[in-house]
This record gives C-alpha cells, sequence and structure tokens, in this order.
C-alpha cells in the first residue's frame, strides 16, 4: 500500500519518496500525515542512506581535490577523512533525533499535537533536500551550493507542520521559526565537533577536551552549549535541553520531560 512506502525495503521505495517529498511536497505530504511508521522503519529504510551522501561525498571530495581552511587548502590523511566522516555521519543521526524531540516538544504549544512518531517522519522528510544536496560536498568550490539548496529542508518542514503534527496553519511559521533556532545551534555543535574530531578546526574546543574533557561554547543570545563526555547540553533562553549516550541508549531531556530512543544495533 502507499501508505506504508517508507517502511518498505530497497532503493525503489526510498528514491520515490525522496522525489516526491522534494517535487511535490504539497501533495506527499497529507500522505505522509497518514502513515503510521514508526522511527526506527523510517530511520534504517530512509535516514540511514540518505544521510551518508554528505560524509561519503567529503570524504571522497577531500581525498581527491583536498579541503580548504582559512584560505589555505590541502589534502587530509585517509585516516583523517575516515574519521571525519564517520563523526559527522553519527552527528546527522544524533541531530536527526534531537529535532524530532524538539519539534514535537514544540508542538503542542503552537497548537499542535505531541506525537514523537510524527515529528520524527516530519523531521527525517523535511532534511530530505539537506541530505541530497549533500552531494555538492564532493568539490569544495560547490558546497555552498549544497548549503542554498539545504535550506528548501526548512520550507518543506513549514509545509509538513500542519499536515503531520497538526499545528493551525497561522502558527506554521512561528513553529518552523523557533525549530529553526534549534536546527542552527545543532549546526554550531556538530560542526564543533566534527572540526575538534578531525583536528582541522575547533582548536581550541580540542584542547578544551583534550585537557578536560569538557568543553563549553558560547552562542551569545542564542545561549551556551556544554559537551562532557557522551553529553551535550544546550541552555537557550532559560531552557535546558540535555542528549546523552549510553551503550544502546539515548536519553534526551528538556524542562524535566525525558524520552528513551534506542539506537540503531549493528548486525
Amino acid at each position: 500500500m502507499e501508505e506504508n512506502l517508507p517502511a518498505q525495503s530497497g532503493s525503489p521505495a526510498l528514491a520515490a519518496r525522496a522525489k516526491a517529498i522534494v517535487m511535490t511536497p504539497k501533495a506527499e505530504w497529507p500522505r505522509i500525515a497518514q502513515e503510521r511508521t514508526q522511527p526506527r522503519q523510517v530511520l534504517m529504510s530512509y535516514a540511514l542512506p540518505l544521510a551518508a551522501i554528505g560524509p561519503l561525498a567529503g570524504l571522497i571530495g577531500g581525498q581527491l581535490f583536498g579541503v580548504g581552511v582559512l584560505g589555505f587548502r590541502y589534502h587530509p590523511s585517509l585516516m583523517s577523512g575516515i574519521t571525519s566522516a564517520i563523526v559527522a555521519y553519527v552527528m546527522a543521526l544524533v541531530s536527526l533525533f534531537v529535532v524530532a524531540f524538539a519539534a514535537n516538544f514544540l508542538s503542542p504549544k503552537f497548537g499542535g499535537r505531541d506525537d514523537f512518531a510524527a515529528a520524527f517522519r516530519l523531521v527525517a522528510y523535511s532534511m530530505t533536500a539537506a541530505w541530497l544536496a549533500g552531494i555538492f560536498s564532493l568539490i569544495l568550490s560547490l558546497a555552498i551550493i549544497g548549503l542554498i539548496l539545504s535550506l528548501y529542508s526548512f520550507y518543506l518542514f513549514y509545509l509538513g507542520a500542519s499536515p503531520v503534527m497538526g499545528v493551525p496553519q497561522d502558527k506554521a511559521v512561528g513553529y518552523t521559526g523557533v525549530t529553526v533556532v534549534v536546527v542552527l545551534v545543532i549546526y554550531l555543535v556538530a560542526s564543533a565537533l566534527i572540526g575538534a574530531m578531525s583536528g582541522v578546526t575547533g582548536m581550541s574546543t580540542a584542547a578544551a577536551l583534550a585537557q578536560n574533557d569538557k568543553a563549553t561554547i558560547d552562542l551569545g543570545e542564542l545561549g551556551k552549549v556544554s559537551v562532557d563526555g557522551n553529553r551535550t547540553t544546550i541552555t537557550a533562553n532559560g531552557h535546558t535541553t540535555t542528549v546523552s549516550a549510553n551503550g544502546d541508549k539515548a536519553t534526551l531531556t528538556a524542562d524535566g520531560e525525558t524520552v528513551n530512543v534506542d539506537l540503531p544495533q549493528e548486525k
């Protein structure tokens, strides 16, 4: 059945959904709103392969054409490239869960539903454009094009907010805007972590981690981000969100509300 499309395995179903959500989102979101696919199914059959596009393209491009940092260009070692790709991939998947949690947490405040599975579908399918745009990481000079195209994901999220989460249309812009702030904070955190892990950027953060296994990033009016081992804490506008990983579990906590997520296991 069409409503179970994302639960199917294989590239044809994935390609059909990705094409539909990018090319005809206004028609596709009502179909998605009728689905009951659980986060694990969406993760395994859709998010995992698409989220790998950017890290793989960056790895290949770095080895073939090099990368640029502060106006300089160099070719990273293969091990450094692989490490950066793995960290970027893991952060993309962690970000998916964190943004989905935030989207679900914020939805009732804008008149929508409290439904984590629906929020996960909304975020995962909205990120399709950004994941596909990751292919431009292959060539450094085209990276800006990928960044611009990835902004289309915010528009996709806006279109899906009402049919998927039940957010009233007149509040969809505000709901999207607040969620975008969360995405930007996560992007800054991810960039700092990837740079620290690869040794390419974020040298001050890397030094702090090396000495204390802890680092704090001040984002000005957005708040602060603290990284301590397997735990990341985001404080913004008096609200604190904590993400921690322990074995096969991830715990997301915001304002006293906690969600436990099972991380995918290797087979």
